[in-house]
């Protein structure tokens, strides 16, 4: 391989091989931040498990990881359930043998209005694609990074790393806030649990980023849920995204740009990389100088 065909799939990876030898199981990982992420692990040379509910695409991911001459695998599956994680993570282990690092990237807001005009339906389903899938994925992986550990010379188990969101401090998306904060709340409480075990997890909590590949819409299974009707007097005056959310956020001003979505994946990539190997249980910021979390 050379370092032209590194830059063919992340360029900021500069040549750095953080994952050879290393299994990586990517949950959410057909397009957005997940495709991204998977890129930039192939690049620098870890065997990847792509999972996602709509095949195609991450039969297209895993066809890209190919052609650099790395390894991965496809798991189709509905992480919103425990029955798909603990598969996805049983099919991994079948696959390669042993899990070095779970990303879970599954999610993403769907609808956009003041908490008074959501519907009991939509709180429901933002739930359940934000919040769940983080929990029984990280649930589903313990035992296998548990033995991991139990068998390694140098106590190491594996990693984890989850992904919350600077819609904690914005507007008309309080269920999808919620979820996301529960996963800071599920990263620091875990990672007191399973240190013992040569087990790290950590959080990355991104802003606004540009430049992901998006194939199916937010509300992909999700269309039959009704839009919630919002009068025109509680909508934000000046959205500054599609979305209608990004207006009047308390920002702290920063770099005055969005993230390129490869400097979000810098982040994630890191964390589950040996670089990160004593830190655990924190949440990093990737939002260009932005007050967060508060």
């Amino acid at each position: 391989m050379t370092t032209s065909t590194f830059k063919a799939l992340d360029p900021l990876a500069r040549g750095a091989r953080r994952f050879e030898n290393k299994v990586v199981v990517v949950a959410g990982a057909g397009q957005g931040i997940g495709l991204s992420t998977v890129r930039r692990l192939a690049t620098e040379g870890a065997t990847v498990v792509i999972g996602d509910w709509a095949e195609d695409i991450a039969q297209k991911a895993k066809a890209e990881v190919e052609s650099i001459g790395e390894k991965a695998a496809v798991h189709q599956g509905d992480y919103r359930s425990w029955e798909g994680c603990e598969s996805l993570m049983e099919f991994s282990h079948k696959t390669y043998g042993r899990i070095d690092s779970l990303i879970v990237i599954v999610g993403g807001t769907v609808w956009s209005s003041p908490y008074q005009f959501n519907t009991p339906e939509q709180i429901i389903e933002t739930v359940n694609k934000n919040l769940w899938p983080t929990m029984w994925c990280t649930r589903a992986a313990l035992p296998y990074m548990i033995e991991q550990h139990k068998q390694s010379e140098d106590g190491v188990g594996g990693n984890m790393v989850t992904l919350a969101t600077h819609a904690l401090v914005g507007l008309n998306r309080v269920p999808y806030a919620a979820s996301k904060g529960g996963l800071i709340g599920l990263t620091t409480s875990l990672s007191k649990e399973v240190g013992m075990y040569g087990i790290r997890i950590n959080c990355v909590a991104p802003s606004a980023n540009t430049g992901k590949e998006q194939t199916y819409r937010r509300d992909y299974k999700l269309e039959h849920v009704e839009r919630s009707e919002v009068p025109a007097e509680a909508r934000l005056q000046n959205p500054t995204d599609a979305e209608g959310n990004r207006a009047e956020r308390p920002l702290s001003g920063g770099l005055k740009r969005d993230a390129t979505v490869q400097e979000v994946v810098a982040a994630i990539t890191f964390m589950a990389s040996d670089d990160a190997g004593y830190i655990s249980g924190q949440v990093l910021s990737v939002g260009g100088g932005e007050t967060f979390p508060f």
